[in-house]
């Protein structure tokens, strides 16, 4: 069922307002971004099909509440904490012709004007396994670093979103949260060369990290690995907490 041109009950949705949703997850090697695919275009690998998951909001919701329901309908995910990135509403933005062509198939009024509030999230990849559902034709992860161009102003949505969460990570430890509960400290620094886009000094980043004791050594290594196996940690938020307290404010990452 179309579920943008139908009523749902007594809801209408507001054809001015959507929302997008900007979900990160790391492989351990690079940082990753779900996408879906509209299934248009002549061409398979053509990135014009690739859009964030997002959809107009209903007159009931608020922004939020919206953001969530249209993540779930979209790829099944559910019960992620997302936070808001910000707002979009440049005129043009929906006003490419192959944009035109994909909302003329799944919108009552693909012409209206709509400003879209983002949202993005950090999740654990092996946690969450998204399905595509409703006007997604797949729902995929893809490399960051390899997207260039995405549907309607959804690049500029996620380079936003990409500032936002490098300046977050240096001063929280917003990292953790698309970790295992248990990992090394070479996860870790990968991790924070994924998304800084950056290379970082082994050595001192492991120093200052050690240093700030927001870390819990497990007294547990890795076992059936082709190197060395290396020491596991844990995030450690009751340090964490009191070291904030201290007024703390930047990881000098």
């Amino acid at each position: 069922m179309d579920n943008i041109k139908v009523k749902n009950s007594n809801l209408e949705l507001n054809p001015n307002l959507s929302t997008d949703c900007v979900i990160f997850g790391f492989d351990f090697e690079k940082l990753n971004i779900l996408l879906i695919d509209r299934g248009i275009g002549a061409e398979s690998n053509d990135s014009n099909r690739l859009a964030l998951p997002g959809n107009l909001i209903y007159d009931n919701e608020n922004l939020e509440m919206a953001a969530s329901r249209v993540l779930n309908e979209l790829t099944e995910l559910k019960d992620i904490y997302l936070e808001q990135v910000g707002a979009f509403g440049d005129p043009d933005r929906i006003s490419k012709e192959s944009d035109q062509e994909w909302l003329k198939s799944i919108r009552a009024k693909p012409e209206a004007r709509v400003i879209t509030v983002a949202y993005y999230s950090l999740v654990k990849m092996d946690d969450y396994a998204p399905h595509a559902s409703s006007f997604a034709k797949s729902a995929d992860w893809y490399a960051v670093n390899d997207i260039k161009l995405l549907a309607f102003d959804h690049y500029e949505i996620l380079q936003a979103a990409l500032r936002k969460l490098k300046e977050k990570i240096r001063i929280q430890p917003l990292g953790f949260n698309l970790l295992p509960e248990k990992f090394t400290l070479g996860q870790l620094h990968k991790l924070y060369e994924a998304i800084l886009d950056k290379s970082l000094d082994k050595r001192n980043f492991r120093r200052k990290i050690l240093k700030l004791d927001i870390l819990t050594n497990l007294d547990e290594k890795q076992v059936g690995v082709p190197h060395k196996p290396s020491q596991f940690f844990m995030f450690n938020e009751v340090n964490y907490k009191k070291l904030s307290e201290t007024g703390f404010d930047n990881f000098g990452f």
